[in-house]
């Protein structure tokens, strides 16, 4: 079935009345597949930052985004998916600071505020420089998500990172989540920890550029984190970890775009994702504290 007699399929359920009102309308399908197809991606590999303790590289990553946006809108790409220097600096950034890392010494965290922090000024030079061309809606919609406004071709982009990260990802998953849990180990068994935490980073890199659209660069990470952090606080084995952390990060993106349309609520997507995220792990942290079967885990 291709896309149109998807959305086109959707709609009749939703005029029907099987289906919300608002999702007879066009933008809010293509919206709820993007959700759809990031929400698992982000869920699964959020499980891997949690336990690498890399949610800061995450939210360094998704601010790099403006200043990728920057540099697109300087080369000339089109406003609404510059894709090639936000997918090309985003890389280039999760990389050298990796590369950085194993080279210096340095902690993560040093290092990420450092890349941060020059990456942020030189967006914010580049930005200032471009005033008289960009829309400041187009700068709105980077930091905050819209995905009201996805296309045909963000969709594209989803689907192929999200195929991408499923390719490389799922094959190697204990591995990672073994070198990721003890280093040491992992390299006596024979697993080539330096490696995977390249993919790793560049992994997770992709995702978060893709995800930009959709949740904002000022948000993506939290998504990234906040599921699997609530799925951590419940789960009793690793399988579990993993897929309440998918189901987590799902539904709280399915939610975060449909509840505010079908309550007229003025908050942007991105945000309300994140606020049900975070409700989510109210709720998770209260059951770790209250429930007896779940008191005694290591967490």
């Amino acid at each position: 079935m291709s896309y149109e007699n998807f959305r086109v399929f959707v709609q009749g359920l939703a005029e029907a009345g099987w289906l919300p009102p608002s999702m007879a309308y066009g933008f809010v399908v293509s919206a709820l597949l993007a959700g759809l197809i990031i929400g698992p991606v982000l869920g699964g590999l959020g499980t891997l930052v949690v336990v690498k303790r890399f949610a800061f590289f995450s939210e360094a990553v998704g601010h790099a985004a403006l200043t990728g946006v920057a540099i697109g809108i300087l080369l000339g790409e089109p406003y609404t998916g510059p894709y090639g220097s936000l997918f090309g600096y985003c890389l280039l950034f999760g990389i050298l600071l990796n590369f950085l890392r194993n080279r210096t010494g340095l902690t993560p965290d040093t290092l990420i505020g450092v890349f941060l922090s020059v990456s942020l000024a030189l967006g914010g030079s580049l930005l200032l420089l471009l005033s008289g061309r960009v829309n400041i809606h187009i700068l709105e919609n980077v930091l905050f998500g819209s995905v009201l406004t996805v296309n045909g071709q963000d969709l594209v982009v989803l689907a192929v990172v999200a195929a991408l990260v499923a390719v490389l990802a799922l094959p190697l998953y204990n591995r990672m989540m073994l070198a990721s849990f003890n280093a040491q180990l992992a390299t006596v068994r024979g697993v080539r920890v330096k490696l995977l935490d390249y993919l790793f980073v560049a992994l997770v890199t992709v995702v978060t550029v893709a995800s930009v659209k959709v949740i904002g660069a000022i948000l993506v990470g939290a998504l990234l984190v906040i599921p699997a952090a609530s799925a951590r606080l419940l789960s009793r084995s690793l399988r579990g970890f993993f897929w309440l952390s998918v189901a987590f990060a799902t539904l709280s993106t399915l939610a975060g775009i449909l509840l505010p349309i079908e309550l007229a609520l003025p908050v942007p997507s991105g945000a309300a994702i994140i606020l049900f995220a975070g409700t989510l792990f109210a709720l998770a942290a209260i059951a770790r504290g209250t429930v007896p079967a779940l008191k005694g885990q290591v967490s």
